[in-house]
């Protein structure tokens, strides 16, 4: 007698369970409401101009804020007027460009390229400076030169204004326990 029972107590689990996996399939196979495309989309390579300002500005920024801040730098209603767009159109651009996968990809592979197109541009800048500067400082050890042309050759040097390399590498802080 007890077999039926577990025999009909597992032919109704099945039902269940097939009545709860069909009603979820039902459920997740619903339409997606995706953003439709905006009047003024960004289009896709102005969009990659975008980003690629929007990381640099990001990095001068973290790079040194308080001289931003101290010259009255804002770098966002800059950003804005030199690409002719307002904030609005560019949340709405970029959530389109984000549902859209492969579009978005294609995007950031493009604005990853020109900051390493950048940065490989930076670095051979600073090689041609440091170069410079080692010979003005061979002239200088070997008192080939005056004072001025000294000075006019280091006055003439961009080196002086270009920022030390930024270290890819995150330092260790060590903090001193000030409790005792």
């Amino acid at each position: 007698m007890s077999k039926p029972n577990v025999s009909r107590l597992t032919v109704n689990m099945k039902k269940i369970v097939s009545v709860i996996v069909i009603f979820s399939v039902i459920v997740s196979c619903q339409e997606i409401n995706r953003t439709p495309k905006p009047d003024d989309l960004i289009p896709e390579n102005k969009m990659v101009d975008v980003l690629t300002e929007i990381s640099l500005l990001h990095g001068a920024r973290s790079y040194n804020k308080a001289l931003m801040e101290e010259k009255g730098i804002n770098p966002y209603p800059y950003l804005m007027e030199k690409f002719g767009i307002d904030s609005v159109q560019l949340v709405r651009s970029n959530n389109y460009y984000a549902e859209n996968y492969k579009q978005y990809q294609r995007i950031y592979d493009k604005v990853k390229v020109r900051l390493e197109t950048l940065m490989q541009k930076y670095d051979s800048i600073r090689e041609v400076e440091e170069k410079r500067q080692d010979s003005i400082r061979k002239l200088i050890k070997s008192d080939t030169l005056n004072k001025r042309q000294v000075d006019s050759l280091l006055q003439d040097t961009i080196l002086i204004n270009l920022p030390q390399p930024v270290s890819r590498k995150r330092e260790r802080k060590v903090f001193q326990d000030t409790v005792r």
